[in-house]
């Protein structure tokens, strides 16, 4: 090999591409460009026809064809334009580091603004499939092809993702924390809109494909859980109540009184209450919750003492309550129960499946409860033998979420307000099957208030080093376990 770069990248003829290609003809590092085309349209020597870009024949084609030390490949068919010395950046970093896969920040580009658009560091955790390294990777060489090598799957969709959990079992992946070029983004959709594209049916196959390559992954790192369970004996004494909906909250006077009224009209052959942890509300929601509480015993308001609790704090007040029963179900301040049964179908789980945590669905709807897409949201890619392994590649498991209180109060819940219910679900997994109802439970109500409606980048990026921090934390724990 020599001590230079083959370039790969995905071309359908458009302006845009052709300007990437112009651009890179030019540097000294680069050897050799290869065009991916799919439509078979382009013909020529640097051509390498493909039936999908992700596919374990396409990065097999790569892999034949790369006869340099480095791989610069550019996954998306839009315009990259590279900074000063971009490319020599991403060179001598893989070069000096011996690094398996670099990555960088990079700039959105429209109508002549750049916006930052800053990614994260890779972990261990870092394991789900929508990982965003933009849209730019460099490889080394060896790694790429000690990667296609290990690759067990015939992928048509998850090569990409096989080749980089692969790397990281071997190399370094590693981020430059600096902005060394620009795209023109193609997906410009608000967060709150793409936050439920790994649950649409549409996308299927795909998950079931990146579920094999992040099982055989976890096999690999010693993390895999064989689906052997304990059961959850409903033997717990000193409750009053059987279930308590719990339901914290801040500043949500438009939408609380909908979702208390929600839960007091469940009907139920058990004792039951809800539970509101109001943290200091400012805008009327604490005076709706007082007149209500007034009217219907069974509501339980409750301040904290703490000035410093998020929503897991909050749950931690509640489930420590002497007024917390049996089963703690989870419903958020912007939500409603679909209807009078949903209490019953929880509990009836928990006791027929002796698990330690309930999972229900939901249905997506506008704040008039009108039906929006993707609709329902079911998360039926889990499976009871495998669903706690597949849980660490997703960022979320589905909701409504309930938890035997009992192990509840001896886990604590962490004192954030995103990704709470996702470590506990992690956590609880790890010795105890989670029950799942595949029904919707609740209305989500989609609207601007919302917490994830419209997130910034910045805040996109805080809550996934999170996730993936919390996966980090339980591979290392199932590690252990697994050692025991």
């Amino acid at each position: 090999m020599s001590n230079k770069i083959t370039v790969f990248l995905p071309f359908s003829g458009n302006d845009f591409t052709s300007k990437t290609i112009e651009g890179l003809k030019n540097n000294n590092l680069v050897d050799k460009i290869f065009l991916l085309s799919q439509d078979g349209s382009q013909t020529g020597e640097n051509i390498i026809k493909i039936d999908g870009l992700f596919t374990a024949d396409t990065f097999k084609k790569i892999s034949e064809n790369l006869n340099t030390d480095y791989l610069l490949f550019i996954i998306n068919d839009t315009l990259i334009d590279f900074g000063q010395f971009a490319v020599e950046r991403l060179f001598n970093l893989a070069d000096t580091t011996g690094a398996g896969l670099v990555y960088s920040d990079y700039y959105d580009a429209k109508d002549d603004i750049k916006t930052p658009h800053p990614v994260i560091d890779y972990q261990l955790g870092s394991i789900r499939d929508d990982f965003n390294f933009g849209p730019v990777l460099f490889f080394n060489a060896a790694a790429f092809k000690k990667a296609i090598k290990e690759m067990k799957e015939n992928y048509k969709f998850a090569a990409l993702y096989d080749v980089r959990l692969n790397i990281s079992r071997n190399y370094e992946i590693l981020r430059i924390p600096e902005f060394i070029y620009s795209i023109v983004e193609t997906d410009v959709r608000k967060s709150g809109e793409k936050l439920f594209d790994y649950v649409n049916p549409r996308n299927r196959d795909v998950q079931i494909e990146m579920e094999a390559s992040a099982t055989h992954h976890l096999k690999e790192i010693g993390a895999y859980l064989k689906p052997s369970f304990k059961d959850v004996e409903d033997n717990a004494d000193g409750f009053e109540f059987e279930a308590s909906v719990i339901i914290p909250v801040k500043n949500r006077v438009k939408t609380i009184g909908d979702a208390v009224a929600s839960i007091l009209k469940q009907k139920t052959n058990f004792k039951f209450n809800c539970i509101v942890v109001d943290n200091f509300s400012t805008d009327g929601t604490t005076e709706v919750l007082q007149k209500l509480a007034e009217q219907d015993s069974r509501l339980i308001h409750l301040i904290p003492e703490r000035n410093d609790l998020g929503i897991g704090g909050c749950w931690n007040v509640a489930a420590h309550s002497k007024y917390c029963g049996k089963y703690a179900s989870q419903l958020d301040s912007d939500d409603i129960y679909i209807d009078e049964n949903t209490l019953q179908k929880i509990v009836d789980t928990f006791k027929k499946e002796k698990c330690a945590m309930v999972i229900g669905s939901y249905k997506l709807t506008d704040f008039q409860l009108n039906d929006i897409p993707p609709g329902v949201i079911d998360h039926k890619e889990w499976t009871p033998d495998n669903g706690r392994n597949n849980a660490l590649r997703i960022n979320g498991l589905g909701a409504p979420r309930a938890f035997y209180t009992p192990l509840l109060r001896e886990l604590k819940i962490p004192n954030v307000s995103y990704g709470e219910d996702y470590a506990l679900g992690l956590a609880l997994s790890r010795e105890y099957q989670i029950g799942r109802i595949y029904e919707p439970l609740y209305v989500c109500r989609r609207w601007e208030g919302n917490t994830d409606a419209a997130l910034s980048i910045d805040r996109q990026n805080v809550h996934n080093v999170y996730k993936d921090r919390i996966r980090t934390i339980e591979i290392l724990a199932r590690q252990k376990f697994n050692k025991k």
